[in-house]
């Protein structure tokens, strides 16, 4: 059967009982993403960096998609977390590249006065696929050479 779309287990996560993402109704354009291990996400303090929360996961799609990661609707005044980046962007190369597999992760900041526990198995956020464009003159021939990062070096 021919690969068109959809998530796997990320290497190292084989034996962590990760479950694939599944969208929860008929009409979602989402597919639910849950935290791959409990990990404590700190109270915002000036200067610190994001926590990066975990999945197990890493993603395939065709040559003119993307994927995006998005922050669940409930987490900002339930939780106090927002996503660093606002939108994640997962590119089809980021897919299996030589750095971390393609493994992806939400990067969470805490805008809580007390520290936040997420466990293993809670939904974090969703991914939906999308279709993109280019332009008339897109050049564009790099290739990834690494995970996390890597499109700038």
């Amino acid at each position: 059967m021919e690969k068109i779309r959809g998530f796997e287990i990320a290497k190292g996560f084989e034996d962590k009982g990760i479950n694939l993402p599944v969208r929860k109704t008929k009409y979602s354009a989402g597919y639910d993403i849950e935290a791959a291990e409990d990990v404590t996400i700190p109270s915002f303090r000036k200067g610190m960096a994001p926590t990066l929360v975990k999945t197990g996961l890493k993603v395939y799609m065709q040559n003119d998609e993307v994927v995006l990661l998005y922050n669940r609707s409930s987490n900002p005044k339930k939780k106090g977390l927002i996503m660093a980046n606002s939108v994640g962007v997962i590119d089809k190369d980021y897919y299996e590249n030589p750095d971390n597999d393609g493994h992806f992760m939400f990067a969470f900041y805490n805008i809580k006065d007390e520290d936040i526990e997420i466990k293993k198995g809670e939904c974090i956020g969703q991914a939906i696929f999308q279709k993109y464009y280019v332009t008339d003159n897109d050049s564009a021939e790099g290739e990834r050479i690494g995970g996390f990062g890597s499109t700038t070096k």
